[in-house]
């Protein structure tokens, strides 16, 4: 059964789909020794979802317009989709987690910002799929097992309230 954590299981869920953002986005994050304990098996289930589904897509080409001055002109465009398996993995991933959200570089513009930004609406998600899951599957495949995500490494007690303190961080 998993632990309460003293909320109710509405702030329960809040803290874990935000504790779980905050790892996937930065790979490490500090918390209480009991947050990490329930916090490890929910990441690491949204993790072997995207490593069952990331190359799940779908090819197809597209006829476009362009116009160039006065003329038009017909292009085939080749489209990389989703296959089914991808996006209902997608979509159960993104109903447990925040949507974090691209940070400017510090001398980064504004326009170089938006550039770079311009073709991902969700960028935790495509970190997933494209960054953790080809690493986790690679790793599965030499090891010859799964799981084995996430590492807690306890650091003592927290000087304030003398709770346990962890860093919880991908492996």
């Amino acid at each position: 059964m998993p632990g309460k954590l003293g909320r109710t299981s509405e702030q329960r869920m809040a803290i874990l789909r935000n504790q779980a953002s905050c790892l996937l986005w930065y790979g490490k994050i500090e918390t209480t020794k009991a947050r990490a304990k329930e916090l490890q098996p929910y990441v690491e289930k949204i993790i072997t979802a995207a490593i069952n589904t990331y190359d799940d897509t779908i090819e197809g080409s597209k006829v476009v317009t362009e116009k160039v001055g006065k003329k038009e002109k017909e292009v085939t465009v080749t489209v990389v989709k989703d296959g089914p398996k991808k996006l209902a993995a997608r979509r159960k991933i993104m109903s447990k987690l925040y949507d974090l959200q691209e940070i400017k570089a510090f001398n980064e513009s504004k326009s170089a910002y938006k550039a770079r930004t311009k073709e991902v609406a969700h960028p935790l998600i495509e970190k997933i799929f494209n960054e953790i899951a080809p690493k986790y599957a690679q790793r599965n495949d030499e090891k010859n097992c799964g799981g084995g995500y996430t590492r807690i490494i306890p650091l003592g007690e927290r000087r304030g309230d003398a709770s346990e303190t962890a860093i919880i961080e991908l492996v």
